[in-house]
């Protein structure tokens, strides 16, 4: 019997050895109980989530590639796990999980308790709804502890979490964490706050200090190194540098546990008074409040008091690929840019560091022409969401769907006879009753009961012998509006942004990387982007079963083309 794993934790133990950390010791300790049982563990099948809560669900990556295996088949009879929390801590998924898992055929253990969760009674049922209510009540606990742990270290003006530049992280003898100003950083600090309050722009900033070579902030994951607008702007805004602790501006989380980030009402926010922590003197500060004030009051005058500019987080941008690709070379977002072009206006993808940073952080100066990158990412998607064996595929279910089983009507017809039959006996047992002198009241409302199910029953056995047979004809007009409305896909990918950029971010895994290169002597950019149909195609055809060079080769090897681009002539 082939059996899968998953292990999960909800923090990231940084700095321990891969072997010591609490998921390499959950799976270690599930193989050991699956080999116990007999059972078989192949290692495609062991899916691991560190560092991400139980009440993340949507965000979760081998969560989610455990759940879309289960379909059409799963390749495993039995999930291991330590206990019911590593599946979640939201009792609302957790049980919708683990219905999915066990309606799939996956029986389901826990090692710690050698014991089987099944959901075939009523008790099984609420069991499950107990035990994931006491995971869920632990987590809000845990949260609870956390968040007044941070407010008391908060106040006492100790590190609540991260490093600021412009200051180094202590550990005091006595245990807590304070921050000690690094004077090299705060150099560049206090340089920034200079150029800012004497006009400079906060592009303008970065780019100064990238071809200095100054110090830096350490880039957050994949990307490029050195300053950017939005980290210069950081630094202005941030109350540290004025020698005050401000914290607890935003909450990570939503009420359902997910990671959501929003603002807290500013009366919920700690502030504290830290004159040893100032880097930048109050005169400097008040020039940059200033020239801030300023800024602001001159573009709503500009503006006539409406503010334009970026939309609000949750609004889908207009460009197909702005957030789902980046750059090759140093790992920075692409951007939008736009120049004349000939007698007309085009738009361009473009490395952000490059334009945003200077050429000193990344040196990838080629523009990607926006249609020729659209249409080479869309011509993927149509390759798999239109395959002509998944079209087929789709139909033939759809028709089966839509056409009567054998009998079903006639079936479903005399149920609905003999219920009525069956209610009309009892009508005459009760009138019966009311004209012997029964219960008036309890028999009255029997009757009015009974009437209400009798009228119901006779309007759904009206409708039912509506229904006309399924004929080849039906069959045919179904299948060319259905068609119809799939060619439609093609027009939706193409013209309407906003949903083809949430299919595409369904089906990526990660986001698509741009490379310039060399093709035939000319200069062009590559791509590269990982596709899990899983997500959109999952009961309607199985992946493994295309037949084609976008079958079940290209599941596992990433798309790899190119397109001609163009070198942008400015400079940086």
């Amino acid at each position: 019997m082939q059996a899968a794993i998953y292990a999960r934790k909800s923090t990231e133990q940084s700095g321990v050895a891969d072997a010591d950390k609490s998921v390499a010791r959950q799976i270690a300790h599930a193989r050991d109980y699956a080999v116990g049982k007999g059972w078989t563990v192949a290692d495609a099948h062991v899916y691991c989530d560190d560092g991400i809560s139980g009440a993340e669900f949507a965000k979760r990556p081998d969560f989610l590639r455990l759940m879309n295996a289960l379909r059409p088949t799963p390749p495993f009879q039995v999930l291991v796990m330590s206990e019911e929390s590593r599946l979640g801590r939201e009792a609302i998924e957790t049980a919708y999980a683990l219905k999915q898992l066990v309606t799939a055929g996956v029986r389901v253990f826990f090692y710690l308790e050698d014991r089987e969760r099944t959901l075939d009674t009523p008790t099984d049922k609420i069991m499950l709804s107990l035990t994931a209510y006491a995971d869920e009540l632990e987590r809000e606990r845990a949260s609870q502890r956390t968040y007044d742990a941070m407010v008391r270290k908060a106040k006492a003006g100790h590190v609540t979490g991260g490093v600021v530049f412009g200051y180094d992280n202590v550990r005091l003898p006595a245990g807590p964490v304070v921050r000690r100003i690094n004077d090299a950083e705060a150099a560049v600090v206090r340089e920034i706050f200079t150029l800012y309050a004497s006009g400079v722009g906060v592009r303008g900033i970065a780019k100064r200090l990238n071809v200095a070579g100054s110090l830096a902030p350490r880039p957050r994951g994949s990307g490029p190194s050195g300053w950017a607008p939005s980290s210069v702007w950081a630094v202005v805004k941030r109350p540290l540098y004025r020698g005050e602790i401000v914290w607890g501006q935003t909450k990570k989380r939503n009420q359902w546990g997910a990671r959501a980030t929003s603002a807290r009402d500013e009366g919920q926010w700690v502030r504290v008074s830290a004159p040893d922590l100032r880097i930048v003197p109050e005169e400097l500060c008040e020039a940059v409040e200033t020239r801030r004030t300023d800024a602001r009051r001159s573009y709503l005058t500009a503006t006539k008091g409406e503010r334009f500019g970026r939309p609000a987080n949750g609004v889908e941008s207009k460009y197909l690929l702005t957030g789902l690709a980046r750059c090759g070379c140093c790992g920075g977002s692409l951007v939008v840019r736009s120049r004349s072009h000939g007698r007309r206006r085009a738009s361009f993808y473009a490395c952000s560091a490059f334009h945003h940073r200077g050429r000193t952080v990344c040196a990838n100066g080629l523009d990607a022409p926006m249609r020729a990158a659209d249409d080479a990412i869309l011509e993927e998607i149509e390759g798999y969401v239109l395959h002509p064996d998944v079209i087929e595929r789709a139909l033939a279910l759809a028709l089966d769907e839509l056409r009567p089983k054998a009998g079903r009507v006639a079936d479903e017809r005399s149920r609905l006879r003999a219920a009525i039959r069956r209610l009309e006996r009892e009508l005459g047992r009760l009138t019966t009753a009311v004209a012997t002198g029964g219960d008036l009241p309890s028999v009255l409302s029997a009757i009015q009961e009974r009437e209400h199910s009798h009228a119901d029953l006779t309007e759904r056995l009206r409708r039912l012998d509506q229904v006309r047979d399924f004929t080849a004809g039906d069959a045919h007009r179904v299948e060319r509006q259905m068609r119809a409305r799939l060619s439609d896909w093609r027009g939706l990918l193409r013209g309407e942004v906003q949903e083809a950029r949430q299919i595409l971010r369904a089906l990526l895994q990660d986001r698509i990387e741009f490379t310039p290169t060399e093709q035939d002597g000319q200069r062009v950019y590559r791509y590269r982007c990982r596709f899990s149909v899983g997500p959109l195609l999952a009961g309607v055809i199985d992946p493994q079963a295309l037949a084609s060079p976008r079958g079940p080769d290209r599941l596992q090897t990433p798309i790899d083309r190119w397109f001609p681009a163009k070198q942008t002539d400015r400079a940086a």
